[in-house]
């Protein structure tokens, strides 16, 4: 199954939006993970830290198969921080792993 990669760009000061939407976020990351579909997944701190504190996020990288590059595409549109506002933009690129 082909990987792509999604990135999700937050809008300024959805801090508390994400952290209110983070449960349902994770849910749909474990499934794709119980799935064995799930390569990677993460927050960009706003700062460089591991726990940004009250800067928050600049968005998210997740990394993951899926059948098809529109089927990627509906499946980040779905998010909650996508359906939430959190993410004002997001990208979705197919993927070619290398290393390790």
């Amino acid at each position: 199954m082909p990987l792509y990669a999604i990135i999700g760009t937050d809008r300024a000061d959805s801090l508390s939006e994400r952290l209110a939407q983070r449960p349902a976020h994770l849910a749909r990351l474990q499934t794709l993970q119980h799935e064995g579909r799930l390569i990677l997944a993460g927050p960009f701190p706003a700062v460089d830290a591991p726990d940004p504190g009250p800067a928050g996020f600049s968005g998210s990288l997740i990394v993951a198969e899926f059948d098809s590059l529109s089927a990627a595409q509906a499946w980040a549109e779905a998010d909650p921080y996508r359906q939430s506002g959190v993410y004002e933009a997001v990208s979705v690129k197919p993927f070619k792993y290398v290393l390790p």
